[in-house]
């Protein structure tokens, strides 16, 4: 699959008015589909409707992004005087593309996570091999389809299925410049050792976590907890599963987040009501299940939840998790999150830096002065202010330290990562 994409190199190297074409042709045409995609995403892994609706929106954003970033992407003149032997000297310095790439994708977002990845290739001329998650072939066939349609080659372009082994032997194919992954820590950190030559980029997992201070509109910060921790079921890699609330404010926290919870809809994701759909499968129900029953059987308390119906797993909220449980430590990837007081803010920062992941936390504060405190101190790739760590613009750098991965995506900072410099230097 490398050679063949290697020996696209030629066609993908469009000029930039080209690349940005096909990119914006593409984004018209999702949003012209938007239904169908939205329809294609719920039934392939079961996201509610109407949160495959603002996927189909936010991938149509990512490639309208692309194609404005495809005209931007630029490099830049040194003048090389600086020391005495360098005199009449000056360096062109541009940005090129780094070499054929491997994109392996998670189900989780089977349109946008793609278009995380293709659209910078193609804003940069980057041939491309694509292997999606094979629980959701046909999100990604179609938004390939749309490219090819739009003017990108066909042959910097290929799609191929298969289970981890098929990965395996990719990744092991040095002939890839580039190896990008999204999913789990587990599986990206072992890719990545077999990667050996490919510049990795690797947005992995998290354990995010949540600082309510008792200066914060708690409504708000309640409501957003509720549906950062339980959207698409928890299985987001930055949904909230750690919440922290400052002693004097915890008991009245604790009241609204249960009672946003409470007003949770579970159900059928096809339903345009249905807030809580299935897990992907019965296999990660029955995990999260299990993490739950560890932390109640060790003392913690249930303040929402249920039984598990089948790929259903209701909403759950625990308090007094013990550190050492796996709902605390890990990643849940699940409807479960965890709350605590803390007695001061301080100890909210250690505890919330106390992970061995560092995607993004967020804190809900008035006090500018702790904000730039929690910025410089914890360990995470993003900290976002009065609103949940769950949120993510397209265009922003998003990935994370630690056991979260390496490098950055955002369709910008994607195509630094795919690129690298190349400099011409002459005397004049």
């Amino acid at each position: 699959m490398a050679a063949r994409c290697a020996a696209a190199a030629a066609k993908a190297a469009l000029p930039a008015h080209a690349r940005a074409r096909i990119l914006l042709n593409a984004a018209e045409a999702l949003e012209a589909s938007a239904e169908d995609f939205a329809r294609l995403i719920c039934s392939e892994v079961g996201k509610p409707l109407k949160d495959a609706r603002r996927e189909a929106a936010r991938g149509a954003f990512t490639l309208r992004w692309a194609a404005e970033e495809a005209r931007r992407i630029t490099g830049e003149v040194l003048p090389l005087d600086f020391d005495a032997g360098s005199e009449g000297r000056y360096a062109l310095v541009k940005r090129v593309p780094r070499g054929p790439a491997l994109f392996i994708t998670p189900f989780n977002f089977p349109l946008n996570l793609v278009a995380h990845k293709v659209a910078p290739a193609v804003a940069v001329g980057l041939p491309f091999v694509l292997k999606p998650d094979p629980r959701c072939p046909k999100t990604a066939d179609k938004l390939i389809g749309l490219l090819v349609d739009a003017g990108w080659p066909a042959e910097a372009a290929i799609v191929v299925g298969g289970p981890l082994p098929a990965a395996e032997a990719l990744v092991r194919d040095e002939r890839f410049r580039i190896f990008s992954f999204t999913g789990s820590a587990a599986v990206g950190w072992r890719l990545k050792a077999l990667a050996v030559k490919a510049h990795a980029c690797l947005e992995l997992g998290g354990n995010a976590a949540v600082f309510v201070a008792k200066d914060a509109d708690l409504p708000w910060a309640a409501a957003r907890c509720a549906a950062g921790a339980f959207a698409y079921s928890g299985q987001v890699c930055i949904s909230v599963q750690r919440i922290y609330v400052e002693q004097d404010v915890h008991a009245e926290f604790r009241r609204l987040l249960v009672e946003n919870i409470k007003c949770l809809v579970i159900g059928d994701p096809a339903d345009e009501k249905t807030d809580v759909g299935p897990m992907i499968d019965e296999t990660s129900a029955i995990r999260v299940e299990e993490w739950l029953k560890e932390a109640v059987g060790k003392g913690a308390r249930l303040w929402a939840g249920g039984p598990r119906k089948g790929l259903l797993m209701p909403p759950s909220l625990v308090e007094g998790v013990p550190a050492d449980c796996r709902l605390s430590c890990e990643e849940a990837f699940g409807p479960a999150a965890t709350l605590d007081a803390v007695t001061s803010r301080e100890d909210a920062l250690e505890r919330m830096a106390n992970s061995r992941y560092g995607l993004q936390a967020g804190i809900f504060t008035n006090d500018l002065a702790f904000v730039r405190r929690a910025f410089e101190r914890l360990p995470v790739g993003g900290l976002i202010v009065n609103d949940i760590p769950t949120f993510r613009s397209d265009a922003m750098p998003y990935g994370g330290v630690k056991d979260s991965g390496l490098g950055r995506e955002g369709v910008r900072y994607a195509m630094e990562e795919f690129t690298e410099l190349k400099t011409l230097v002459i005397k004049s």
